[in-house]
């Protein structure tokens, strides 16, 4: 069976391997599967240069693949800033500033319109204890369950 392999695997399985993995990625969360692509992709450059046994291949696609990860994982992923606002939806609401589209008048609720879209959202539910017309701006102070608590600007 080595044999078979170490006539039969050349330099551009490794890169189709490598591009595979890496696109992969798109589909599975948790980005590993691009560090094994890379590693892939850095033996089908290797293999262009120096021959080798598909073992010693194997070996240091192995080796590479783990070291990459460990590295993510230990220094790259820790210093790696999060920009989302996942999870902190009072951080990212609290004092935003929006249009009412639809009055509370007469009713508990209304709806606002901000003018980008604030946790993949640009129109929200308000309430609040004054009467709010279409088209007043207004300013969220909190948030009650998936409704916002405003007031006037």
């Amino acid at each position: 069976m080595l044999e078979w392999l170490n006539t039969h695997i050349a330099y551009w399985h490794w890169l189709v391997l490598g591009l595979l993995l890496v696109t992969a990625e798109i589909f599975v969360s948790g980005f590993v599967l691009f560090w094994f692509g890379l590693a892939a992709l850095f033996m089908g450059v290797l293999l262009m240069a120096v021959g080798m046994p598909i073992t010693a291949q194997l070996v240091i696609w192995a080796g590479l693949s783990i070291a990459l990860v460990f590295l993510w994982q230990k220094f790259i992923k820790p210093n790696w800033r999060d920009r989302t606002t996942s999870g902190m939806a009072l951080e990212a609401l609290t004092g935003q500033v929006g249009s009412v589209i639809e009055t509370n008048i007469g009713k508990p609720r209304g709806r606002l319109r901000f003018p980008a879209p604030i946790l993949g959202e640009d129109e929200w539910m308000f309430m609040s204890t004054s009467q709010i017309a279409v088209g007043e701006r207004v300013k969220v102070l909190n948030i009650s369950g998936n409704t916002l608590v405003v007031g006037p600007l």
